[in-house]
C-alpha cells in the first residue's frame, strides 16, 4: 500500500520536501497545503553561498539552476561607514528573488506530481488523520507546532533589534552593509541584488531610537498585507545617497523583533516539523530558506528509506539534522548580537576597525586572511601606523600600571589570581571596592547572556583594569566591550585560543589585552 503523505505549508522547503519524495516513491500520495495563492509571496530575496549549495544540488539541480539562470552572484562583501566603503572578499555567494524560487520550485513539484492545493487552510491537524505523515512546514508562527504542544520543548528568544524587509530599485552589486546616523539615532541596512530589477533592503535600528523617530506609530496588530508607509518615507530620505534616490519597495513590510527558534523535539507520532517551523537563525548568517531545503532534503531521503517505520525515519532525521542546525544557531548568535550593539560600534571605532569587527563576529583573523589577505594586510597596516609594533607587541596604560605587551599570563598563586605582566605581578580581586591601585578587578562572565546586567553591576570607572574570565568567549567579549567602550575601562580577556584568537580580539577592539593561563604560556 503506498504511502499517504500531506505537508502544511508551501514555502520553499515544504515545496522541496513534496518534490524530493515523489520522486524517490512515485506511488506515493503526496498533498501540499498551502494557505496562500501560488502567486503570492512575501518577503524580497533569499542568499545562498557557495559552500552551502552542494547538498541541495546534488538532491535536485532545481535550484543551481535557479540561479544561474535567474539569480545574482558576487564575491565581495561591502561595508560602508562614514563615507569609506570597505571590502572583504572570497565569499562566493548568490541571491535569487524568492516569488522565482516558489515559482520554480512549484513547476518541479507539479512536474512530478505533487497535489499541491493553494488557497487551502488546514485548522487543525485532526483533519488529516487519514494520512500516513503530516509534515508541518508552516513557518516560524507553525500552527502544526503549537498543536504538538509543549512536549517538543519548543523555546523563543527575541532579539532586542528591531528590522524592517524592503525591496529597492537601486540594484547593489552584491553584499553591502550601510550605516547611517539621523538626529534619532543609528540605522543599518543589508542590502544585496536579487535580480536584474531589484535589490533587498533589510534595516536595522535600537528600540529607543525607533521610538526616537516616530516609528513605532505603525499599528502592528494590522493582518498581514499593510506596509509602514511613514517608515518607507524616513527610511528612503535616510539612505537617499546610498540608493541614489531610488525608492523603496514594500511587500507587507513592518517592524518586527527577530527569533530565534529552537526545538528539543522535532517530532510526535506521525507529526514532523522542518524549516522555520522548527528552528531559524539570524539572517545575517544563517539562511533560512538555505535549511528549510536542507532539512527536506533528510527528511525526504529518510521517509523514502523506511516508508514502513516512519518512527525511525523521523529519528533519523532530526538525529541528522539537529546538530548541524546548532553549529549554525551558535555562529549567528554572534552576529545577530553585533546587530543589537551596532550603535555602540559606530561611535567608537574608525572604519577600518569597524569593518574588522563586523567581519570577524563569527571567524578568526587567520580564516579572513586564507579568503582575503589584502583585506588582514590593511587592518594590520592600520594598527601598526597607529601604534608603531605588532598588536601583541603594543604597550598599554591600564590606569596607573603599564604593560609593555599585550600578551599576558594568568596564574593562580596560592588560590589567589595573580597577572604576570613581564617580571611584575599584579594582584586581582573579585570586590570592586578593592580593586585600587594596581590591584585589577577579576570578573566571571555568565555561560549566557542571562546574568550579563548582575555582573556589569560590578564595572566601576575607579577600577585601575578589569580580567574578564570564565562564560564563553562570546560572553567574555560581551563583557569586555562593556568595559571598554561604555565605562571607559582597560579591559584583558582571558583567552586560550591561540595567537589567531589574540590578535582578532586585539585588533577589532573587543578587548585591549589578552591573558593566557601560565600552563598554555608555558607551552606556547
Amino acid at each position: 500500500m503506498a504511502i499517504r503523505v500531506a505537508c502544511i505549508g508551501g514555502g520553499p522547503g515544504g515545496l522541496f520536501f513534496s518534490s524530493l519524495l515523489k520522486q524517490r516513491v512515485p506511488d506515493a500520495e503526496v498533498v501540499l497545503f498551502e494557505r496562500n495563492q501560488a502567486s503570492d509571496a512575501f518577503g524580497f530575496g533569499v542568499v545562498f553561498s557557495d559552500a552551502t549549495l552542494r547538498r541541495i544540488d546534488e538532491a535536485d539541480p532545481v535550484l543551481r539552476n535557479g540561479l544561474r539562470d535567474f539569480g545574482t552572484h558576487w564575491d565581495r562583501i561591502e561595508v560602508w561607514l562614514k563615507g569609506e566603503r570597505l571590502q572583504f572578499g572570497g565569499n562566493g555567494m548568490a541571491a535569487i528573488h524568492r516569488k522565482t524560487v516558489l515559482r520554480l520550485l512549484q513547476e518541479r513539484a507539479a512536474e512530478v506530481g505533487v497535489d499541491m492545493r493553494f488557497g487551502h487552510v488546514i485548522p487543525s491537524i485532526e483533519d488529516l488523520r487519514d494520512y500516513d505523515l503530516i509534515v508541518g512546514a508552516d513557518g516560524a508562527n507553525s500552527l502544526t507546532r503549537e498543536q504538538l504542544g509543549e512536549a517538543l520543548g519548543h523555546t523563543a528568544e527575541t532579539a532586542t533589534a528591531k528590522f524592517i524587509w524592503f525591496g529597492t530599485t537601486h540594484l547593489f552589486k552584491g553584499l553591502t552593509f550601510l550605516h547611517r546616523r539621523s538626529e534619532h539615532g543609528n540605522f543599518a541596512a543589508h542590502a544585496y541584488p536579487i535580480s536584474d530589477e531589484l535589490s533587498t533592503f533589510i534595516v536595522e535600528t535600537d528600540q529607543q531610537t525607533w521610538q526616537k523617530a516616530g516609528l513605532d506609530e505603525f499599528d502592528v496588530s494590522q493582518p498581514p498585507g499593510p506596509s509602514d508607509a511613514k517608515t518607507q518615507r524616513y527610511l528612503e530620505k535616510l539612505f537617499a545617497e546610498d540608493i541614489e534616490g531610488q525608492p523603496l519597495v514594500s511587500n507587507n513590510s513592518r517592524w518586527a523583533n527577530f527569533r530565534t527558534r529552537q526545538t528539543a523535539t522535532w517530532h510526535k507520532g506521525n507529526v514532523v516539523l522542518l524549516g522555520d517551523a522548527v528552528h531559524t537563525a539570524h539572517f545575517s548568517v544563517g539562511s533560512g530558506t538555505k535549511m528549510a531545503m536542507e532539512d527536506a532534503v533528510v527528511l525526504a531521503r529518510e521517509v523514502a528509506e523506511h516508508p514502513g517505520n516512519l518512527e525511525l525515519a523521523l529519528t533519523n532525521y532530526q538525529a541528522e539534522r539537529q546538530p548541524e542546525v546548532r553549529k549554525i544557531q551558535n555562529s549567528a548568535r554572534p552576529s545577530l548580537s553585533w546587530w543589537e550593539h551596532f550603535g555602540r560600534y559606530y561611535a567608537a571605532f574608525e572604519p577600518w576597525q569597524f569593518a574588522f569587527h563586523f567581519f570577524s563576529r563569527s571567524i578568526d583573523i587567520e580564516k579572513i586572511r586564507q579568503r582575503d589577505p589584502d583585506l588582514v594586510n590593511a587592518v594590520e597596516n592600520e594598527w601598526h601606523s597607529l601604534h608603531g609594533a605588532a598588536p601583541l607587541e603594543t604597550s598599554l596604560l591600564g590606569g596607573p600600571v603599564a604593560f609593555g605587551g599585550r600578551l599576558l599570563r594568568l596564574r593562580n598563586d596560592g588560590g589567589m589570581p595573580v597577572l604576570l605582566n613581564g617580571s611584575q605581578q599584579l594582584a586581582l580581586t573579585v570586590s570592586p571596592s578593592e580593586a585600587t591601585g594596581t590591584t585589577g578587578l577579576l570578573v566571571t562572565a555568565p555561560d549566557t547572556e542571562d546574568g550579563l546586567d548582575a555582573v556589569f553591576e560590578k564595572l566601576s570607572e575607579d577600577v585601575p583594569f578589569v580580567v574578564v574570565t570564565g562564560g564563553t568567549p562570546f560572553t567574555r567579549s560581551l563583557v569586555s566591550e562593556e568595559a571598554r567602550l561604555s565605562r571607559g575601562l582597560t579591559s584583558i580577556i582571558v583567552d586560550d585560543g591561540g595567537t589567531a584568537s589574540a590578535t582578532t580580539l586585539i585588533l577589532s577592539g573587543r578587548a585591549d589585552a589578552i591573558a593566557v593561563s601560565d600552563v598554555e604560556a608555558s607551552n606556547a
